[in-house]
């Protein structure tokens, strides 16, 4: 396997080498060494700073398809807000974005094709449990209260109302599936207006029934199809209807166990449209081709396709969607990496910006089979002028032999495999991430640059669970979060421990959120493993978590009780022996301090001495000006205690 090195002083240098590691079960597909012998050391301050990050050129389409240089002003550009109808309820709200953002929901309202009519999420939350926050900002401090529907309580109640644009609710559709605490998602108005479309999910999210609902009064029209899974159904978007005719495009993994396209009508049919064993995801149609991205080169990647659909114009009733001929898919993407696209209102022409682990970013433009037509902008490496690293990407062996699971190594740059080394593990591993990608650096946070110039060696490994992979992969947590995340962390770190080169007593461990959980998770699961860990904003006891991403995964304390015990970090503290650090955002509203002060006050009856590092006035995220005090915090915290 080629081993790519490319030295930032000598940057036209490649060197191939045979893998090093085969005998550990490790492969090493890309190797980047950045920065230059003898460059500054970065501070905490430098990787909080945009001018570390690959500069970036924006372009963007006119409504005529002309190529324009843009600012990014959001996914769906400038638009009018119309009125909304206001409730005399404060429990009660129109166009909130509901379900705490799952299941893909980024707006709360939605217009019909003409503009004329709105479909828009009336949300009451009457029967949600208020949870107080410290507001430290007031002279003697006050308390403000948010809504929190926690597992297996009380959650909100969602309906969709047709309404006009002056704040006039017209109807409420007639949705009588399942409970009042069922999920209304995936909106989408069909193209001549007269109809919406509407996944609705029972609260388990076992289920899901796809339905039509007359716009003019709000009935109910049918049930296209429906869906089950025993882990969980997840829409994550509305559907896309083909230009110029009443067949929709939709997004699904339940049904041939990846992330694939269906063509459908409004009859109910479905025909399978992507064929591979990989995730894809759409991005556009023309009415002749489906523009998707897909993970079939490789998981680590995102490369641009399409497929052509014929026969379209003996097509237009729904009844002949049988009819419709798919042809073969066409990659127009070449370069391996990640490319993100913007295809042009018309179809003729893209914007392909890439990067690759080894190349810092590049935009071009291509035409609509992938034709390069012009080169727009190629980043600088922006580590040039400080001391080098040296990145490493690859596989690793899963705890499930059916799998290898992704990784970067990041490590100073005078690397050498017959000295030790301190290893710090950065942890996420929840659902919807992936943080090992073949793109600038594999994906780098640059934290971990810092600390390998400092010596240490960073690992991340994107393991069961994470995205891209497929159905089997993502649901390997099923109602045990934690469990196969751990066991694949631990699998890859002691692939690293084979080979030699880890001072197995300085092995360290950071995450936040659901890394913050699987932190303490490996910390006292694998307590002679772990010498220091730094915990942020933990969750502790999935049933301190919200409904709709809790219960998805774990299902709830009544029906799930084995696997509550056994994820539950709040009788674990005793198995605690490596130093502990918890940072927590006092006004955290997506996981609340009830959870790390629920194991501090454990800590605190078992005599655990863990260090607790509040952020007063931080939510769940430490961002902005705090954050460049975080890395300090963490930094320092690993210096002493590693």
């Amino acid at each position: 396997m080629k081993r790519i090195a490319i030295a930032a002083a000598f940057a036209a240098a490649i060197l191939l080498a045979v893998n090093a590691f085969a005998g550990s079960g490790r492969t090493v597909e890309k190797t980047v060494t950045v920065g230059t012998p003898g460059g500054r050391m970065l501070t905490c301050k430098d990787i909080n700073s945009p001018g570390i990050r690959p500069d970036r050129k924006w372009f963007g389409w006119s409504a005529t398809s002309e190529l324009q240089d843009a600012m990014p002003r959001g996914r769906f550009g400038p638009r009018r807000m119309p009125v909304l109808p206001v409730s005399e309820d404060p429990a009660v709200t129109y166009g909130k974005v509901p379900s705490r953002n799952e299941f893909g929901i980024n707006a709360g309202f939605y217009p019909s094709p003409d503009g004329a009519l709105l479909a828009v999420y009336r949300v009451d939350e009457s029967a949600v449990s208020e949870f107080p926050l410290l507001d430290i900002t007031t002279r003697t401090g006050s308390l403000k209260s948010i809504r929190y529907p926690m597992n297996g309580m009380p959650s909100e109640h969602v309906d969709l109302c047709v309404c006009d644009t002056l704040g006039n609710v017209l109807n409420t559709l007639a949705v009588t599936d399942f409970t009042d605490e069922r999920y209304l998602a995936g909106v989408t108005w069909t193209p001549d207006g007269s109809q919406i479309l509407v996944q609705v999910i029972d609260r388990s999210q076992h289920q899901l029934r796809f339905n039509v609902y007359n716009a003019s009064d709000g009935s109910f029209a049918r049930t296209l199809f429906c869906e089950q899974d025993a882990a969980w159904v997840e829409p994550h978007e509305g559907v896309y209807f083909v230009k110029d005719s009443n067949f929709f495009i939709y997004r699904t993994d339940v049904r041939d166990g990846f992330f694939q396209l269906y063509l459908c009508d409004l009859e109910g049919n479905v025909r399978r449209l992507t064929s591979c064993s990989a995730d894809v995801q759409y991005l556009a149609n023309d009415g002749e081709y489906v523009y998707y991205s897909s993970a079939e080169v490789s998981p680590a990647e995102n490369q641009l396709f399409r497929v052509r659909l014929s026969n379209l114009t003996v097509c237009k009733k729904p009844s002949k969607l049988a009819k419709v001929r798919f042809g073969k898919p066409e990659r127009l993407t070449p370069e391996s990496g990640s490319h993100s696209v913007s295809i042009s209102p018309d179809g003729s022409k893209f914007i392909d910006s890439w990067s690759a682990v080894d190349v810092p970013g590049k935009t071009v433009l291509r035409s609509a089979d992938g034709k390069l037509l012009k080169e727009l902008h190629t980043s600088a490496d922006p580590i040039a002028p400080y001391a080098p690293v040296t990145v490493e990407f690859g596989t690793v062996p899963s705890a499930d032999p059916a799998f290898e699971n992704y990784y970067r190594l990041v490590k100073p740059a005078d690397f050498d495999p017959a000295k030790k080394y301190p290893l710090i593990v950065y942890v996420y591993g929840g659902p919807h991430s992936q943080l090992v990608t073949d793109s600038w650096l594999a994906g780098i946070r640059y934290w971990e640059l810092l600390m390998a110039q400092k010596g240490y060696v960073m690992y991340i490994q994107d393991n069961r669970g994470t995205d891209n992979r497929g159905y089997a992969f993502a649901r390997a947590i099923n109602r045990q979060c934690g469990v196969a995340e751990t066991a694949d962390q631990v699998e890859g770190i002691n692939t690293l421990i084979a080979e030699g080169w880890v001072d197995e007593s300085r092995i360290g461990v950071v995450g936040w959120s659901y890394g913050g959980f699987m932190t303490i998770t490996l910390m006292t699961s694998h307590p002679e493993i772990f010498k220091a860990g730094c915990a942020g904003g933990p969750v502790i006891d999935w049933k301190w978590y919200e409904v709709m991403y809790g219960e998805r995964y774990m299902d709830n304390p009544t029906t799930n009780p084995e696997g509550f015990a056994r994820t539950s970090l709040e009788d674990k503290t005793t198995s605690l022996k490596g130093r502990l650090l918890i940072c927590q955002g006092m006004e955290d509203g997506t996981v609340l301090p009830i959870n790390s002060l629920s194991f501090m006050q454990s800590c605190v009856e078992n005599n655990v001495l863990p260090d607790y590092y509040p952020y007063p006035r931080s939510e769940h995220n430490v961002m902005g000006p705090w954050r460049e005090q975080l890395y300090l915090k963490l930094t320092d915290f690993f210096d002493r205690n590693l």
